[in-house]
């Protein structure tokens, strides 16, 4: 079993904040990177997750909530992104059928709700734990990883 420690917090005042953070970590990913989007309901996961995949297509398209489909695959000028959403499934046999396991090696996964598979995500995840702000509007943002490979793609770029 890894540990995710932090490599940084980064408060979003508002959605142009959101958006181009997303744009920014959209320049560092490569296939076979996974994001796990965590927070409450409303925290910004979704809104994150849209502006991300947006910054990597030629001509931006809808990018809707997986929150019924589970998955919604995207082709990117960067290669595949898969967005999934596990807060309905209540099995790690689940995930299994939704083919993500194998998505993890080859194409970019935004795994929002990743509590179900926190222990069996891949040790080169970065977990990105959304939360409200408590005296201002915005959300902060707790940037974690097993790695120190992330804490040297995102040096000075988004902390």
């Amino acid at each position: 079993m890894f540990m995710f420690v932090g490599v940084c917090d980064k408060f979003l005042s508002h959605e142009d904040e959101t958006k181009e953070f997303a744009r920014f970590l959209g320049q560092v990913l490569n296939a076979g990177d996974v994001l796990l989007l965590k927070g409450d309901i409303g925290a910004g996961k979704s809104f994150f997750a849209r502006s991300l995949i947006q910054s990597l297509q030629d001509t931006p398209e809808d990018v809707p909530s997986p929150t019924f489909t589970l998955v919604q695959t995207y082709q990117t000028r960067i290669g595949e992104v898969w967005h999934s959403d596990l807060y309905r499934l209540q099995s790690i046999y689940e995930v299994e059928e939704l083919g993500l396991w194998e998505a993890f090696e080859s194409a970019i996964c935004l795994v929002e709700w990743p509590e179900l598979i926190m222990h069996e995500a891949p040790e080169t995840a970065l977990l990105l734990d959304f939360q409200p702000h408590e005296t201002q509007t915005g959300r902060s943002v707790g940037i974690s990883a097993c790695t120190q490979s992330w804490a040297a793609r995102l040096k000075g770029l988004v902390c």
